[in-house]
């Protein structure tokens, strides 16, 4: 039974992780359940052996003893003598989220652990959610850092931050191409330009293949960012820059991750649903479509093989700005 259950946790799945809580402590949360659900199992019966007890003849009025053949159970493999039968799980974590940001983390079991290299070599493209407060700048970009200056935002439109945002685009747009290596007048090129699938040959900086406004009611607005390579920190980066263009100040209070390659919120299973019967059923309905996508991304050859992790880690102070090194009027006139 357990076997059993062990073979169907092979793949990958989505939870949600709420902020405050470390990826490691979600990871480590999930392997505990999984372990918990494994060997809560109804044990298998006993072996059985005969052994010679001594005792006396029944019907007897002597006082005599004898070896009476006896069949006992083998207790050698009981849990309570061996142990549980599974004491550790191998549990692989995808993209990381830092303690402050929340949404979808994807973690792979068994050759899951697999997929997830495969997913990082084709360079899927992520979706955020990122609220900023305009008038105020921390030392670490949060709402809850050490406060550096406070500034007026009375003066900003939806307009301006609209625009602010195009430029934003189409100076990630210039260097998503440079970094993929294409050549543009190809038809090759052409048909992955209209299909969106453009993405850079190896590592690279943050690179932003979308970014709008949802909402705006100074001093707060709500972005929504579909990028590569990034880090929550980048995109707490972002909002500081977008503010200084604005001839202003911002912080960002929350980073909110909604998709993860194929992985959205719908997909993402709530703590209450880190149990082995949840997460076997997430493998399995996840199961077709992470082998079709894969399939499809990594059949384009966009290049070589590296392993989780191995790519982009770029601080805060690296490359990775707004506008790649570049100022608003120098992207505006380039």
């Amino acid at each position: 039974m357990g076997s059993a259950s062990l073979a169907r946790l092979n793949g990958v799945f989505a939870a949600y992780k709420p902020p405050g809580l470390h990826w490691k402590h979600l990871r480590d949360t999930v392997e505990l359940q999984l372990l918990k659900g494994l060997n809560a199992g109804k044990p298998r019966a006993p072996e059985q052996r005969v052994r010679f007890l001594l005792g006396r003849v029944e019907g007897s009025e002597e006082k005599e003893l004898s070896l009476t053949a006896t069949s006992v159970p083998t207790l050698t493999n009981h849990p309570l003598v061996c142990g549980p039968a599974f004491t550790s799980l191998k549990v692989g974590v995808g993209h990381r989220l830092d303690v402050r940001a929340s949404g979808v983390l994807v973690l792979g079991v068994g050759h899951g652990r697999s997929l997830l290299t495969d997913m990082y070599n084709a360079h899927l493209t992520k979706d955020y959610t990122v609220r900023g407060l305009l008038g105020k700048a921390t030392d670490d970009f949060c709402e809850d850092g050490r406060l550096v200056e406070k500034t007026t935002y009375d003066h900003v439109t939806r307009e301006q931050l609209d625009r602010v945002l195009a430029l934003i685009q189409g100076s990630h747009q210039k260097a998503l191409v440079m970094h993929s290596s294409l050549d543009l007048q190809t038809q090759e090129a052409y048909e992955m330009a209209v299909r969106g699938l453009i993405r850079p040959m190896s590592k690279s900086p943050m690179l932003i293949a979308g970014i709008r406004c949802l909402h705006f009611a100074p001093p707060e607005f709500l972005l929504e960012v579909q990028c590569m390579h990034e880090t929550q920190k980048h995109l707490r980066r972002l909002v500081h820059e977008i503010g200084l263009e604005l001839k202003t100040t911002a912080v960002c209070t929350r980073v909110q991750r909604t998709r993860d390659g194929f992985f959205t919120l719908d997909d993402a299973l709530l703590r209450t649903q880190w149990d082995l019967h949840s997460i076997q059923d997430a493998i399995r309905a996840a199961g077709p479509r992470v082998a079709a996508e894969l399939e499809k991304s990594l059949s384009l050859g966009l290049g070589p093989q590296q392993p989780p992790g191995a790519g982009p880690q770029w601080d805060g102070e690296g490359p990775g700005s707004a506008f790649n090194g570049r100022t608003l009027g120098e992207a505006a006139g380039g």
